[in-house]
């Protein structure tokens, strides 16, 4: 299930989120705006929530959380970009660290 995030996700979100792939959650995150979109099948799926709420396209970034384990991947099709960045990964490290930080908000420590 997707699911658009203003705040943190309580535990029942999080167990939504989880449906589409058991261990890891696909997300984007407005970086600007401070929203989170976590769940579906692909990060395409987040991105285009974001969009549909009045993100902007240069503003968002995708990456896969393991709540269980913490860990991120920062890698999506979402994030290759000509002009931002050149790879699916995020290269930049203030992006990337920025992006972590509100997944973590959202989504860790329930």
């Amino acid at each position: 299930m997707i699911l658009l995030l203003r705040d943190r996700a309580t535990p029942l979100q999080l167990e939504q989120m989880l449906q589409q792939h058991k261990f890891y959650i696909k997300t984007a995150v407005d970086l600007e705006r401070r929203v989170l979109v976590g769940g579906g099948n692909l990060h395409y799926d987040c991105e285009q929530a974001l969009l549909a709420d009045g993100s902007r396209q240069e503003n968002i970034w995708a990456a896969s959380f393991m709540p269980t384990t913490g860990k991120m991947i920062f890698e999506s099709m979402v994030n290759l970009r000509p002009r931002q960045n050149r790879k699916m990964e995020i290269l930049d490290p203030n992006i990337r660290e920025r992006v972590s930080q509100l997944i973590v908000e959202f989504l860790s420590n329930l």
